[in-house]
């Protein structure tokens, strides 16, 4: 390190790529041992990046990229639904039903990409940009499933009026996507999940990974 260079910001760069570089996250403990400081500088170093939303911490207090890195750069985001749009179409007109594509923020699932269907009489209505609790509706319960899942195909995850009355959902998670959490489903109005969505909106969450990676 020369005098030139700002050893705080050096740390709080490299706690990033740290959590970056893993897709459960890590602990103040973790990270102390892998930086070499005490546990102290690694609280003062993610209450810093927390603030900023470049660090969020899970219920178990593990760290973990937040979506503040997204915003960083303007083009990130729009990249992110670019690189998901053409899967979603698909799932969307195959399925009939709205497709989207969910991230984690904060507490909260954040619809970042949605696609409706061009060919049915009526479909749910569902934006970018809305959002609800991570234990709430099918997007939020695929992301919080994956977590909890030791294996790599935590399958997906069917929920019905959770978020809105009469309307049902099916959600995959992203898997294998680094530093990034979050999923991938349809929004139907309907009594419950006809069974051949849940594997396609499986195949639809690989796609969007695959893009993504």
């Amino acid at each position: 390190m020369t005098a030139e260079t700002s050893q705080t910001l050096d740390r709080g760069l490299r706690v990033l790529k740290l959590l970056a570089d893993t897709d459960h996250g890590l602990t103040v403990t973790e990270l102390s041992h892998k930086l070499g400081v005490n546990r102290t500088v690694v609280y003062r170093l993610l209450a810093t990046l927390e603030q900023h939303a470049l660090v969020r911490r899970d219920l178990g207090g593990r760290a973990r990229v937040g979506l503040g890195v997204l915003r960083l750069g303007r083009q990130v985001h729009p990249l992110v639904r670019e690189a998901a749009l053409p899967a979603l179409r698909s799932l969307a007109e195959d399925i009939g039903a709205t497709a989207h594509l969910t991230l984690v923020d904060g507490a909260d699932a954040l619809a970042v990409a949605v696609v409706e269907p061009s060919w049915t009489d009526y479909h749910v209505a569902y934006r970018a940009g809305f959002r609800h609790p991570l234990d709430r509706g099918a997007a939020g319960r695929a992301i919080l499933a994956a977590r909890q899942q030791v294996s790599q195909d935590p399958g997906y995850t069917l929920t019905h009026g959770e978020l809105e009355a009469g309307a049902c959902g099916a959600a995959a998670p992203l898997i294998g996507v680094t530093g990034v959490e979050g999923s991938v489903g349809v929004v139907m109005l309907a009594d419950a999940v006809p069974e051949r969505v849940g594997p396609r909106v499986v195949d639809a969450a690989r796609e969007v990974a695959e893009a993504l990676r």
